[in-house]
């Protein structure tokens, strides 16, 4: 596939090289890279974070012109050869030719106007049509992408879409003026298993029907099994390894592909979890068979007004976290998930249940009688970056629990500070940087030490590494279990990745729509689902054998198929 020089072939990338400028120096984002895609046919730039793969994928749309980068290579789409290509050509190109899906859609769709008229203005842009003519082609192209009730859909803004809809209405307007080539950037990344599964099989169908070719961008190797016919891995903006998916992925010639490979969670293969025995338990048994809940809940509610209305988060939910066990709390957005983590450490206050923490009533309480309890609960959120202060250092962000307790002067608390970052894998010396000087991985520690420093029996993780490549969420989950390990800590552990679930828990509970449908130990949950829901969020989990891939979506097919049956039926 590094052959780059294959005739008729809809893309001919050849010795791609990307700078960016940063200052008197430069960075050099993509290397030497080549690579062919055939009309029809789907490739898989796959890497982590900084592996230069958006950059391809914008060099192929030639966005980088007039940015200050320094492109050079030969670049080649539907015979346009990009690089050298006129404003007018550019023009002609983006959108007739080839046609980009963002990672992110509420970035690429302006909040102030209905879809459908802005897939209309795209159309028009390319189409010498009316504006009639443009809002039937929206309604069609939203109908062809599987949005119900296309022409009234057509007229709501994008707050009025769910995350899948509008990566949906995203893939409409790419759509709309039927391009040979689609480049989709991290198209399901934020979205739950079952939307993206949705997502993935669209793009399926949509080149199967089509004959247009697809370039999918991901750091989710699972993803690409699911999808694409080649894979390139990339790492350090080159080439670590290529080929047909199904060969690279069962046997990786590189170390790297090997490593990817080996930190991507299954939800097929074995588990092994180690535990410090706590009291109550033998060594070698999991804590959940010995001593009594740490924390309880006991048909615990939460309603929020919404106008006349008032809307149920959470619904009646009833659940036990135990002393050096981890509790996985998995479902799609929206089902409570978040709001019963913030209900359990007492961050939000419940409307009714009850919670218990070693034996005591906390979920009514006061705030001043909640206050003994406060540094054993904590919190590490989602997103690290809203959740640390930009403007204060990050060891002054992790400092904060310990000046509230004042229990330590300000030399102890500085070098406490210093062991808490070393502790999770961090340079002590960077105390005084702040958070736009980490990576997302860095950050999402500083929130795990932030949250140790209060010395805690019970840590709420919410979607800890939900935004983060498949390394560095492998480092994440293994430093969570050390530190579990080495403290006892309990952990409830919140996320939408059925695998990561998995791997880190010793039982699950299963919420839709703020109820639990399901609960038990990792091997019932996981061997032997009881819940139909649990069976399709299971069904709906990428595949690393592209051939299971192809049975899975094929049974999501009929699946799909006699449900339409039965709703036309009734």
């Amino acid at each position: 596939m590094s052959d780059a020089t294959q005739d008729g072939a809809l893309v001919v990338v050849d010795g791609l090289t990307v700078d960016f400028a940063t200052g008197p120096e430069s960075v050099r984002a993509v290397d030497g890279l080549s690579f062919s895609l055939a009309a029809g046919r789907a490739i898989g730039l796959v890497g982590e974070s900084g592996s230069g793969k958006s950059t391809v994928a914008a060099a192929l749309l030639g966005l980088h012109r007039d940015t200050g980068a320094e492109v050079t290579g030969s670049v080649r789409v539907g015979g346009t050869d990009v690089n050298a290509a006129s404003p007018r050509e550019l023009r002609a190109l983006r959108g007739e030719v080839a046609a980009m899906v963002f990672q992110d859609p509420l970035s690429s769709l302006d909040p102030y106007y209905a879809i459908g008229d802005q897939i209309a203005e795209v159309y028009r842009v390319h189409r010498d049509v009316s504006k009639r003519a443009a809002r039937a082609r929206a309604v069609e192209v939203l109908d062809r992408v599987g949005i119900p009730d296309a022409a009234r859909r057509a007229k709501s803004r994008p707050h009025e879409f769910s995350g899948g809809m509008r990566q949906r209405a995203l893939i409409a307007m790419a759509l709309a003026c039927e391009p040979r080539l689609l480049i989709a950037d991290e198209p399901t990344t934020a979205l739950d298993v079952t939307v993206q599964a949705q997502i993935l099989d669209l793009l399926h169908d949509l080149r199967r029907e089509t004959g247009m070719g697809l370039l999918l961008v991901t750091h989710d190797v699972g993803v690409a099994a699911e999808s694409v016919d080649e894979v390139l891995v990339m790492r350090y903006g080159r080439e670590v390894e290529s080929g047909p998916v199904a060969a690279v992925l069962s046997a990786p010639r590189d170390p790297y592909t090997r490593t990817l490979l080996a930190a991507v969670p299954r939800v097929d293969a074995p588990v092994v979890r180690e535990r410090t025995p706590v009291a109550g338990t033998e060594a070698g048994t999991v804590a959940a068979e010995g001593p009594a809940p740490l924390l309880e809940a006991f048909d615990l509610r939460r309603e929020f007004r919404r106008g006349k209305q008032t809307v149920s988060a959470v619904d009646g939910v009833s659940l036990s976290v135990r002393p050096g066990e981890t509790l996985g709390v998995v479902g799609e957005s929206g089902s409570g998930k978040t709001t019963l983590g913030r209900m359990l450490v007492r961050l939000l206050d419940p409307t009714g249940g009850r919670i218990s923490y070693r034996g005591a009533e906390i979920g009514t309480v006061s705030e001043k009688e909640l206050r003994p309890y406060r540094r054993e609960l904590q919190m590490v959120f989602q997103d690290p970056v809203s959740s640390l202060n930009p403007r204060r250092s990050v060891g002054e962000s992790i400092a904060d629990p310990l000046r509230a307790a004042g229990a330590l002067d300000e030399t102890r608390l500085v070098s406490r500070v210093r062991e808490l970052l070393e502790r999770v894998g961090l340079d002590p010396d960077r105390y005084d940087r702040y958070p736009h000087e980490f990576s997302g991985g860095q950050r999402q520690r500083v929130g795990i030490a932030r949250a140790l420093a209060a010395e805690p029996r019970l840590i709420v993780c919410d979607e800890p590494v939900s935004a983060l490549d498949v390394t560095t969420q492998a480092q994440v989950t293994a430093l969570l279990a050390e530190l579990q390990r080495e403290l006892g800590l309990a952990l409830v552990f919140i996320a939408h990745d059925l695998a990561v679930v998995r791997q880190v828990s010793d039982r699950v509970a299963v919420m839709r729509s703020g109820r639990i449908v399901e609960q038990g130990t990792v091997d019932e949950v996981y061997g032997a689902p009881s819940d139909p829901y649990t069976r399709q969020l299971l069904a709906a989990v990428p595949a690393l054998d592209p051939g299971l891939a192809d049975e899975r979506r094929e049974a999501r097919r009929a699946l799909r198929e006699a449900v339409a049956k039965e709703v036309a039926a009734a």
